[in-house]
């Protein structure tokens, strides 16, 4: 079967380094013009994220330490699949109640993307969550502080525009939401 001049070969591949949530991979790989080199990315488990509005239409969003960046991120609820998730809808449902402790009536796919495919595979499915209300507490992972912060749709929109959410998943989630709403 013809490949695309462009594609590289992996002759080898171990990973680095694992911890929870991720492992660093590195690969033996031959370009194009045959030259041998190493290649190093970070793999994980799909995620799922997930644009909650409630009946009134303000968007269910969360408040969370990061310490990569050392600061409160302001966005929205987002999480790993597991290993057994068949079913990105139920990812997507279980990451919303562990997060925030709400359900949806409904939930739409809204679009599937590779943020960062220059260093991870990573692919962050998108889901837009309607008719949100609180039925039960957080079930927070030992490794989360999640404070629940409803906005009003137009405040959250206006901290994307402005760059005062810097946060890449929500970012691409309210893009993308206004993109296809006013396309359709």
């Amino acid at each position: 079967m013809p490949t695309d001049p462009l594609a590289w070969e992996t002759t080898d591949r171990r990973v680095a380094y694992t911890c929870p949530g991720f492992d660093v991979v590195n690969e033996a790989v031959q370009l194009p013009d045959d030259t041998e080199t190493e290649y190093d990315y970070l793999s994980e488990p799909a995620s799922v994220c997930v644009l909650p509005f409630r009946p009134d239409g303000d968007v269910v969003c969360i408040e969370e330490w990061r310490h990569a960046v050392s600061r409160i991120n302001r966005g929205l609820p987002v999480g790993g699949t597991e290993p057994d998730d068949d079913d990105l809808e139920v990812a997507a449902r279980r990451e919303l109640a562990e997060e925030t402790g709400h359900e949806a009536e409904r939930l739409e796919p809204l679009v599937t993307v590779e943020p960062a495919n220059g260093i991870a595979d990573s692919v962050l499915h998108f889901f837009v969550a309607r008719g949100c209300r609180p039925t039960a507490d957080q079930q927070l992972d030992h490794d989360e502080s999640i404070r629940v912060t409803p906005l009003p749709f137009e405040e959250l929109l206006e901290a994307v525009r402005t760059g005062e959410i810097r946060d890449g998943r929500t970012v691409l989630a309210m893009s993308y939401y206004q993109l296809l709403e006013t396309d359709g």
